[in-house]
């Protein structure tokens, strides 16, 4: 029964074709509130990952009680093979996500999907398909050739490094850009969730210096920072008309001029001895201090799995690797940090990118917002 209610699912996700419709709140009490990690993984896996969890109705919709947040990048998985699959798979999961109710789904919003209305927003298939072929030239296995990178730069300057359309942001399609656009616009897409008056959903995680550069005092509440990302994103959509997003100082989209990006949609929890010194610089950054979050809230984030985060995290790090699939969590008292397998309570954040694309559905865990825990299978 399984397998059919994931086909099922798969086939919806699919013949929504990117024009999802966009449902009101329809006021159905949700008892069952979870959260997945970046889902960047072929359509019938991420399913396969709500269906494990019993979220999954015979219909091919999430169950009526269920309440769910995605995490944000929903874009940009696999091998360059598998490219056009991924941006079709990509597309049908967030327009999975967008069909449903407004009170029963919310799609926080990742580095890879606003890439879309960023970086990316300038292209057409034609000509990313052009830059693609360059990047591909450019960036080998890993190793770049400075002669061909300079350029793919000198002709697509709107890009930080050919690795950006070679691997990071490799499955694009104009139908992505346009539902992003769409979800944006209709304010189905958000830069932060409170779960409750302590824990608060975001991407990739944020520090008392990012509200600094609004003007703003550290939120002491997830309901607060909440209120504030919300007003900031509202206010620069509502003065958008062309061109990319412009989300300065929060978010800077990479460019040939400034590299790559930075912000607190790029950012990682990192110990200051590890990696460039220069990521750190800012805000807007690529790497924090843990000891620069928001006291007093827990921030459950996407974004970093267990393998990066050992090796950001270095000295902090304790115990045994969790590898993909298991819930991770950080603690900042802020002078100590420890980080380790497993959800700590009172955490600082709690990491759930658990690499989907790498991790058996039965692996990759959820996280219950109520209890700040592993989410249990719901009975069938």
């Amino acid at each position: 029964m399984a397998s059919s209610r994931i086909d099922v699912a798969a086939q919806r996700a699919r013949a929504l074709g990117g024009l999802p419709t966009l449902r009101p709140a329809d006021g159905v009490r949700r008892t069952v509130r979870v959260a997945i990690g970046d889902p960047q993984a072929p359509l019938e896996r991420v399913l396969a990952s709500l269906d494990h969890h019993g979220l999954l109705g015979d219909d091919g919709r999430l169950r009526p009680e269920v309440f769910l947040v995605s995490m944000g990048d929903h874009f940009d998985f696999g091998p360059a093979a598998q490219r056009r699959t991924a941006a079709a798979d990509g597309l049908a999961f967030l327009s999975f996500l967008a069909d449903h109710p407004a009170d029963q789904t919310v799609i926080i919003l990742g580095n890879h999907d606003l890439v879309r209305v960023g970086e990316l927003h300038g292209f057409d298939e034609a000509t990313f398909a052009r830059a693609q072929a360059q990047a591909d030239l450019a960036y080998r296995g890993g190793e770049v050739d400075p002669a061909l990178e300079a350029r793919f730069l000198a002709d697509w300057p709107m890009v930080s490094d050919a690795e950006a359309l070679a691997r990071d942001f490799s499955a694009f399609a104009p139908a992505q850009r346009a539902l992003v656009e769409q979800l944006l616009r209709a304010g189905r897409a958000q830069l932060a969730f409170a779960a409750s008056e302590r824990v608060v959903l975001t991407h990739a995680g944020l520090t008392v210096h990012d509200f600094t550069q609004l003007g703003l005092p550290a939120p002491t509440t997830a309901p607060e920072i909440e209120r504030a990302l919300a007003g900031f994103l509202d206010g620069r959509v509502s003065a958008w008309r062309s061109g990319p997003l412009d989300l300065a100082p929060l978010h800077l989209a990479g460019t040939a001029a400034s590299g790559v990006g930075r912000g607190i949609l790029f950012q990682r929890p990192a110990h200051p001895s590890t990696g460039e010194p220069e990521l750190f610089e800012g805000p807007p950054r690529r790497r924090f201090d843990p000891r620069w979050l928001l006291p007093g809230v827990t921030q459950a984030i996407g974004h970093i799995r267990d393998a990066k985060c050992r090796t950001l995290l270095g000295p902090w790090v304790q115990g045994a690797p969790a590898g993909d699939g298991p819930l991770r969590s950080l603690t900042s008292t802020g002078t100590d940090v420890t980080y380790r397998a497993g959800v700590v309570p009172g955490a600082s954040l709690v990491f759930l990118d658990g690499g989907m694309s790498h991790s058996l559905p039965e692996r990759y865990q959820l996280l219950d917002l109520d209890r700040l825990a592993p989410a249990e299978p719901l009975p069938r």
